[in-house]
């Protein structure tokens, strides 16, 4: 064998373990037994131990370095030479971790959802105070241990955004707010021109859960490779991808909840189950990045998923499956129903314009957590002061506020901030798509979303993780990263909604 062949054996092997330890938290997350956590923390972080330990030896040091020697001639695109550049800045960052410390984190985020789980139930921050402390000082451990040249949340947040510091989150989310500013002032004075009364009737969930299913495979979700379940906080898993899941929560009450979950974890399994055969099993399957998974995930849901063209298509057979609620609701007013602007609690369920007002204030609250500025004790009134300071409204409980997300139980510190970076990168890829393919948006007024998706498999997802975030970006749409394409795209949509 190959210095190569022995790097892909071994890196295989990790593969399998970081596999089946997602595989008992997807189960943990969506029909474990409440009582079986404590036994499932001990499992995940004796696969995430074993994965680590096989990672990080000596051995796969020595094939790094004779691979790169057997690869060197090869394209920098080639498969072999990706996987041996990725698998090297992987590895050095490893190395940096104990794996005393890879296994207390698997152990405590997964006793940490639990936690958050009740605590959430029960709309009480306390119960969740001292998981969360214990999460933040291992994340703190996390960061030092990865070393950094500025802030410590430039380590953590490179561990979903490789090569992004906060630096430039800071630039990019300062050009954001000097667009957004004027715009949701303006939106302000004609919130009631807008109504979405219609969205908030009684939908039996079973209807609902069939008409996001259709919509999902109309999009290209292979079921027969993929399944929806029901969870507390939607999301999408994959342990191959032949075999991608996601989850999605209900609101008898409000159609969208449900609807656009469905939509949004679509985009990120539609990456998933597009990512090269050839790469399966390597450190180079998955998704570029959380920024680049989400603008997948960003795209579907609201360039298509809100688009008026998109409802050409899906209105009717909508209406066939709620005809009494719909009856009397014409497509344009469904279309301005659901991209309705207005400050809300819940960030899921928040409109395109202010969404990101969420994710600017979870980042400043991270950042304050992880430099030991924010007690967490005090986190329930930062938060409570951030919402009022940029969205004007105050949480009137815990389950509501605070509580309200997932991530920090699971130990995802530096992860909010992709969603933003998704947002603005799922219009620069949209435009570039809809440049080199004009047929794009007719194509999707008639539910043929092949166009789009053959595109996106092409240029982004079935290259895997083989180019860093940033360096996609340019090589897909031929410029950096910002946010004034993004902020047109607001303008354009909503001043035409809102007059």
């Amino acid at each position: 064998m190959s210095q190569l062949d022995h790097l892909k054996s071994r890196m295989a092997e990790v593969s399998d373990l970081k596999a089946a330890a997602a595989l008992l938290s997807w189960d943990q997350q969506t029909c474990m037994p409440r009582a079986g956590a404590p036994a499932r923390a001990e499992q995940i972080a004796t696969l995430e131990k074993l994965a680590h330990g096989r990672f990080v030896t000596e051995e796969v040091g020595a094939w790094l370095e004779g691979a790169a020697a057997e690869t060197r001639a090869l394209a920098y695109e080639s498969d072999d030479a990706s996987l041996v550049r990725l698998t090297r800045r992987d590895y050095d960052k490893a190395r940096r971790i104990p794996p005393a410390l890879v296994e207390e984190l698997a152990r405590q985020t997964s006793l940490g959802m639990e936690v958050w789980v009740k605590a959430r139930s029960q709309s009480d921050f306390s119960l969740f105070q001292g998981a969360l402390q214990t999460l933040v000082d291992l994340q703190r451990k996390l960061a030092d241990c990865l070393g950094y040249r500025e802030r410590r949340y430039d380590a953590l947040l490179d561990q979903y955004e490789p090569g992004m510091q906060s630096a430039d989150l800071d630039r990019l989310f300062a050009d954001l707010k000097r667009g957004l500013v004027p715009l949701v002032q303006e939106i302000s004075r004609k919130l009631d021109s807008v109504q979405d009364e219609v969205l908030r009737q009684r939908f039996p969930i079973d209807k609902q859960t069939a008409f996001g299913l259709e919509l999902a495979q109309e999009m290209g979700f292979d079921l027969g490779a993929g399944r929806q379940d029901e969870s507390v906080h939607p999301f999408c898993t994959s342990f191959s991808n032949r075999d991608v899941r996601i989850t999605t929560r209900f609101d008898e009450r409000f159609l969208p909840s449900a609807l656009f979950g469905t939509l949004h974890e679509t985009g990120h399994a539609l990456y998933e189950q597009g990512v090269s055969t050839a790469l399966e099993r390597t450190p180079l399957s998955g998704g570029t990045s959380l920024g680049i998974h989400e603008s997948q995930s960003r795209m579907w849901e609201n360039l298509v998923g809100r688009s008026r063209g998109f409802w050409k298509f899906a209105y009717p057979r909508l209406q066939r499956t709620f005809p009494q609620e719909l009856a009397g609701c014409s497509l344009e007013d469904f279309y301005r129903a659901i991209n309705r602007v207005e400050p809300s609690l819940i960030r899921v369920e928040a409109d395109e314009v202010t969404y990101n007002l969420h994710i600017m204030l979870r980042y400043e609250l991270e950042v304050q957590l992880v430099d030991d500025s924010l007690p967490v004790a005090d986190l329930p009134e930062a938060w409570n002061g951030k919402m009022r300071d940029y969205l004007g409204i105050t949480p009137p409980n815990d389950a509501l506020g605070v509580l309200q997300d997932v991530h920090w139980s699971h130990g995802l510190f530096g992860y909010f901030p992709t969603y933003s970076l998704g947002n603005l990168i799922s219009v620069q890829l949209y435009d570039r798509a809809s440049r080199e393919v004009p047929g794009i948006p007719a194509d999707i007024e008639r539910g043929e979303f092949s166009p789009l998706l053959g595109w996106l498999r092409e240029r982004v997802h079935r290259h895997g993780r083989k180019f860093m975030p940033a360096e996609l970006v340019r090589r897909v749409t031929g410029e950096e990263l910002r946010a004034e394409p993004f902020v047109s795209y607001l303008k354009a949509k909503y001043g035409e909604i809102y007059n």
